[in-house]
């Protein structure tokens, strides 16, 4: 298995480290112009309809009528607030020194044009199969590449996603949620495997109702949580918050100025790891979320556009420069291990709150873990759930949540690299048929967005 896993690595190093980030970052650029800037000029009412509108008593969400703006907008979120704003970023630091973080944000900001493309999009395109309110990128790819080769492509994506979310991602999810609990408890992997499988397997067999529920009450709890601690770290190490702005923003033009220096960083490998870890994180171009945004009750497919876009702020802008901070401020960013190893991903997440909080600085990270991956293997779950039911219908969905609980509970004590990077893989690869969809269709998103601003439904708009 090792041939295999060298060429899945090789592959991984050509489309991530080069073709996606130029695809990505262009598709966002083309669609920031395209829609004349839509993240900055709509910013403001993007806040308001994602949080004007919030109520403790809003209507359930359901197969037939979809769910509220946002109820979508948690369950996309739930998705994009995983490991990586724990781990991911940290691995990004060490890889690409503090500069990375100026990449990631950029990639943030470009990705927000992207993702509103793709909810309008989703929105736009959704339908109803035998009473069941239906959308995401499989219906946006048939309309944009007609005739057989659609619905090739179409299924191609669905495969994709289904592997790369459901299967492989979600058992990456579940490994640092065993190995945090670990380290933190002393619970065994195993253990925590099993425990965590079961739970998972109720919240699937209860459909989206229950997902949809989850979401409304794990997202806000893991974000206020984690965001308190994140802060207390800072407030005990508030002397050297500027000098971490300050390490970010020249790190990212000049590494060697700063920790770059010590971890032997290029201003290329700044660029390339902070880019392509904040693709990774806030998933905009992916084809993940317009699932959820799909489902939203909304009056115009715009109007889920703009909530889509605080989906990827709230994630790569604001929570995750709370891990960005803690480690940086705290001195761990560069240090090493027992065996002379820079100390990376969660481990270095961890050694950051250990040094304010002792001991239980790994208790809460593994706390943040636990929550923050549990929300992603359902958002995750429920996209590939989306294409389970076009390819194979509804007759296919109980085997496909307890196969996804399988490969959680496994996913908790594997150590095998493989597997990671086929997840890569598969992510990488389901995003060539959502991009491609998503720029020839690009004319129909200015023409609904132009008509929008006008005051004209886009929804009475055939194109």
């Amino acid at each position: 298995m090792v041939w295999l896993s060298d060429l899945v690595s090789s592959i991984n190093r050509v489309l991530w480290d080069v073709f996606l980030i130029v695809v990505l970052c262009g598709v966002g650029i083309y669609f920031t112009i395209l829609t004349r800037g839509i993240q900055f000029r709509r910013f403001k009412q993007s806040l308001k309809l994602t949080f004007g509108s919030i109520t403790l008593r809003g209507k359930k969400a359901s197969d037939q009528e979809g769910m509220t703006s946002f109820q979508s907008l948690l369950t996309s979120v739930s998705a994009q607030i995983g490991t990586g704003n724990l781990a991911g970023v940290a691995t990004a630091m060490v890889s690409g020194g503090p500069g990375a973080v100026f990449w990631m944000w950029v990639s943030a900001i470009l990705g927000m044009a992207t993702i509103y493309a793709e909810a309008t999009l989703a929105q736009r395109y959704k339908t109803t199969v035998n009473g069941e309110l239906v959308g995401g990128p499989v219906y946006y790819i048939r309309a944009a590449i007609k005739g057989p080769a659609g619905k090739a492509a179409a299924a191609v994506f669905s495969i994709l996603i289904i592997i790369a979310l459901g299967f492989m991602g979600n058992m990456v999810q579940a490994n640092s949620v065993g190995g945090a609990m670990e380290a933190a408890f002393g619970i065994p992997s195993e253990i925590i495997g099993v425990v965590l499988a079961l739970i998972s397997l109720l919240v699937f067999l209860g459909g989206v109702k229950r997902i949809v529920a989850v979401a409304e009450k794990v997202v806000p709890f893991m974000a206020v949580f984690f965001t308190l601690s994140s802060i207390i770290v800072m407030v005990v190490n508030f002397r050297n918050i500027i000098p971490a702005f300050y390490d970010i923003f020249v790190g990212a033009f000049n590494p060697q100025a700063v920790l770059g220096g010590v971890l032997g960083v290029s201003v290329q490998q700044s660029i390339r790891y902070g880019i392509a870890r904040g693709l990774f994180t806030h998933e905009a171009g992916m084809g993940s979320t317009p699932h959820a945004h799909a489902l939203a009750r909304v009056k115009n497919p715009c109007e889920q556009g703009l909530v889509a876009m605080i989906g990827v702020f709230v994630d790569t802008i604001v929570l995750l420069p709370l891990t960005v901070l803690a480690i940086l401020t705290s001195g761990v960013l560069g240090t090493k291990d027992a065996e002379g190893t820079f100390l990376t991903g969660i481990e270095l997440t961890q050694s950051a709150f250990a040094q304010v909080f002792g001991h239980f600085g790994y208790v809460i990270i593994a706390i943040c873990v636990f929550f923050f991956a549990f929300a992603t293997i359902m958002g995750w779950y429920f996209f590939g759930l989306s294409n389970v039911k076009y390819l194979f219908g509804k007759k296919a969905v109980s085997i496909y949540a307890i196969l996804v609980s399988v490969f959680v509970g496994i996913g908790c004590t594997l150590k095998v690299n493989l597997v990671w990077n086929l997840a890569d893989l598969f992510n990488g690869l389901m995003v060539i048929p959502n991009i491609l969809a998503l720029v020839l269709l690009g004319k129909v998103v200015a023409s609904i967005t132009k008509d929008w601003e006008a005051g004209i439904s886009g929804l009475s708009k055939k194109e």
